[in-house]
């Protein structure tokens, strides 16, 4: 489950205490237990209206998502938009999150302004499906899996360019990307689990390595758009190649 930032845990069953809700962030969700409204209420909300166009226009147009939506397929878990995908509202500090009880992505419709952020969030999440798609992922008893995940969602959504940085007013040279992917998988982690700053640290850091060099479906550290393109379009190679074998 990962931040899009962090990402939410999945539906919450009736049965267990609010403390126990809680430790997997279901707080932070607040419209995942309640009854689906109509079509057409929601659709006389504005927020829910542009959460959907924007929605679409990244999936049709974004290299990182659309490489994404291809590796899913290619992995067996094909998703559907009106499926896998829902806008809703949420926490102010978090904006969106991979639901793996339903393989769902919520998109924090009230805090989600933006195309370029509705692209990083959807891409971030997007990636922790395909963790889920490709991997048995403990994402609520094993933080060591969540920490993975959360690495390789700042590594590979876009969430460290040097542009988001210095949007950021986070500045550095040498290894500063590896700081930012690093700093935002514990903050992450700290979002949606009730664990110490310092057992977050510890996951963290345990498997940074092997999940920051993981660097599937992409190939390489997108940095940007053109490097998304160039992924997708081997990507696509390589699935022909295999194809020709």
């Amino acid at each position: 489950m990962g931040e899009g930032e962090p990402d939410p845990p999945p539906a919450a069953e009736k049965k267990g205490t609010e403390e126990e809700e809680d430790d997997f962030g279901y707080r932070l969700f607040p419209d995942r237990n309640k009854k689906p409204q109509s079509f057409l209420v929601r659709s006389l909300f504005t927020f829910h209206n542009k959460c959907q166009l924007m929605l679409r226009l990244t999936l049709e147009t974004n290299p990182y998502a659309r490489l994404l939506l291809e590796a899913l397929k290619q992995s067996g878990c094909t998703v559907f938009n009106d499926r896998h995908f829902s806008c809703e509202n949420c926490d102010g500090c978090v904006s969106g999150g991979f639901d793996s009880a339903t393989s769902q992505i919520v998109l924090c419709q009230n805090n989600i302004r933006q195309q370029s952020h509705m692209n990083r969030v959807v891409t971030h999440e997007l990636i922790h499906a395909f963790d889920h798609c490709r991997a048995h992922v403990d994402w609520f008893k094993n933080v060591k899996h969540l920490a993975c995940s959360e690495i390789r969602a700042a590594n590979l959504s876009g969430d460290c360019t040097l542009m988001n940085e210095i949007a950021r007013f986070k500045f550095g040279l040498k290894g500063h990307h590896q700081t930012c992917v690093r700093d935002r998988a514990i903050r992450s982690i700290l979002a949606v689990r009730k664990v110490s700053k310092e057992t977050a640290e510890k996951a963290v850091d345990e498997v940074f390595d092997a999940c920051f060099n993981d660097l599937e479906p992409f190939g390489r550290i997108p940095h940007s758009k053109a490097d998304a393109r160039r992924a997708y379009k081997d990507f696509q190679n390589r699935d022909r190649y295999t194809a020709n074998l």
